[in-house]
């Protein structure tokens, strides 16, 4: 618990921790805002492409924070220091792998993508290793609980891309593109600090049965993940693939804004793994943490989408102003899309957090059908609307249904 001046409650670090991320996130929305404003539809729709990228290398490099999360909160003192020598070298590996990709293969991103520069693509390929050197810093915060530094990490990231991202803009008028890679770049080489203590061990070597388990642990995760990406972002990547860039970029903003709800949930996710773990290694019940939190995630979500269908013009207006006013209608539809695979996906992490990888492999489905859905049907944006309001309304109940299933079974034999 934190003293505050003029305070007569503590906070505790849960409380600073989820006020960060709400900043974090109020923080990253106005630069997509700013972004959008100044740059216009077509401009931007290069620019919502490195946002999109940077969310899906975000999703990627996920796979080793919460693995590195999940061990330290779960191995013995003695063995976590062997643990963090050889996760650090798999994501190293990992991370130069990806950003070679997109330095060597830049002008074939560029031709499919359609955008204005392939240069954009090698600024941002050569900040990869940072990010997943960055993960297991971040899982390290979150294995130990310690929100602070945790705080810290995502509020330097994002204060820097802020900043840095519009100066690069002025260096770069005439190829913005390139101005917004390099202060998302910039950012990711920021957001480094502050780092954590080294665990120093006598073990130099990670045994085999706890190497095993963490590879399987990574392994799924990296299918969960991989799950997120498809979801998450393969609607942006592919309107940005069959469509003109001007509505490429009225999606992009429409995605923008009606992905405020996935990232409010996101804050709760993010305190789940480490309660859930906790109580499962005290031997206590799981299941009214996943209750509290799918109830707070869906009064959110719910409130959020109401919102977006009553007032679409005038949220759209206020975000990124007129020219982007002929996709306010399918505001409320995309956000109600997103608010179910919220919920969904909440789901998923819990069981991940046990344990039990079968809801991966439920979203991984929904993934490819989503991608499929858009591929057959995308003669205008509402199609790929509708299409991803139509898997994510049966992943969910797959995933509600499999939860009673699961709960169920384990409450009957608890009698």
């Amino acid at each position: 618990m934190i003293a505050i001046p003029f305070v007569k409650q503590k906070i505790s670090a849960q409380q600073i921790f989820m006020l960060s991320a709400l900043l974090v996130n109020t923080g990253n929305y106005a630069y997509n805002l700013l972004l959008g404003r100044l740059l216009g539809p077509e401009a931007f729709a290069d620019a919502a492409i490195l946002i999109t990228l940077l969310l899906v290398l975000s999703f990627a490099a996920m796979t080793f924070q919460l693995g590195t999360a999940r061990f330290i909160a779960l191995l013995e003192e003695e063995k976590q220091g062997a643990f963090l020598k050889k996760i650090n070298r798999w994501s190293l590996r990992m991370g130069f792998a990806t950003g070679l990709v997109f330095v060597f293969f830049a002008s074939f991103f560029q031709e499919v993508l359609q955008t204005s520069s392939s240069m954009m693509f090698v600024v941002f390929g050569l900040s990869v290793p940072f990010y997943f050197v960055m993960s297991i810093n971040r899982g390290i915060y979150q294995g130990k609980q310690e929100l602070l530094s945790l705080s810290k990490t995502y509020q330097i990231e994002m204060w820097s891309r802020l900043l840095l991202t519009f100066l690069c803009i002025l260096l770069f008028k005439e190829q913005p593109a390139i101005g917004v890679a390099l202060g998302v770049s910039l950012s990711i080489v920021a957001a480094q600090f502050p780092r954590a203590k080294t665990i120093k061990t006598d073990q130099e070597t990670l045994d085999r049965q706890s190497t095993t388990e963490v590879l399987k642990f990574l392994s799924i995760t990296a299918l969960y993940e991989g799950t997120q990406i498809l979801i998450n972002n393969s609607d942006i990547i592919l309107v940005k693939h069959f469509f003109e860039p001007y509505q490429a970029g009225l999606y992009a903003s429409l995605a923008l804004i009606g992905r405020v709800v996935y990232f409010v949930a996101w804050m709760f996710v993010m305190l789940l793994l480490p309660e859930v773990v906790k109580k499962k290694k005290a031997g206590t019940r799981t299941t009214k943490i996943l209750w509290k939190y799918v109830g707070y995630i869906g009064l959110l979500s719910a409130s959020i989408v109401v919102v977006c269908f009553a007032f679409p013009k005038m949220i759209v207006n206020l975000m990124f102003g007129q020219a982007y006013l002929e996709v306010a209608h399918l505001l409320g539809p995309y956000a109600l899309a997103t608010g179910l695979f919220a919920v969904a996906n909440l789901f998923t992490y819990y069981f991940l957090s046990l344990g039990k990888y079968r809801p991966v492999y439920f979203s991984l489905v929904g993934g490819a059908l989503q991608i499929s859905g858009v591929l057959l049907f995308h003669d205008q944006l509402l199609h790929v609307v509708l299409v991803q309001i139509a898997t994510m309304l049966v992943l969910l109940l797959v995933q509600v249904v499999y939860c009673f299933k699961e709960e169920g079974v384990r409450l009957s034999v608890n009698r």
